[in-house]
């Protein structure tokens, strides 16, 4: 998979579970060991863990499998290593503490508007008609 649509996927699998602030950087330029960084925020310990292991869990599905895996026993920040995509989840605070968006801010931001229909899918619901 193309890793720009790796990242897409991986934030749309974060959106399908209620991440908040998901920002992808293209960092393919500025640094060696991978292509794209999605940051994302969970609202609790709880949501960290269980946006990381979704998309631990997803990815598998898909044929993804996450090189390494880090901080998730804890809840305040988790990382998953794709290769070419490296992921972040934050709790609020630890996300202003280390604010990897400020440290890239000379990445590229690649805009990211998540799908609802898969969320709302998921929930039984029928997709939103156009206004």
């Amino acid at each position: 998979m193309d890793p720009k649509d790796l990242a897409l996927a991986l934030a749309q699998l974060l959106h399908d579970k209620q991440a908040e602030d998901i920002v992808l950087l293209d960092v393919e330029q500025l640094v060696g060991y991978t292509s794209y960084l999605v940051i994302a925020s969970g609202r609790s310990d709880r949501q960290v863990k269980a946006l990381a292991d979704h998309l631990d869990r997803q990815g598998r599905v898909a044929g993804v499998r996450p090189m390494g895996r880090e901080g998730t026993d804890r809840g305040q920040w988790a990382l998953l290593d794709f290769g070419d995509v490296v992921v972040h989840v934050f709790r609020d605070e630890e996300r202003n503490f280390y604010d990897l968006e400020n440290l890239w801010s000379e990445a590229p931001r690649i805009d990211f508007v998540g799908d609802d229909s898969a969320a709302e899918a998921a929930r039984g619901e029928s997709p939103s008609a156009p206004a």
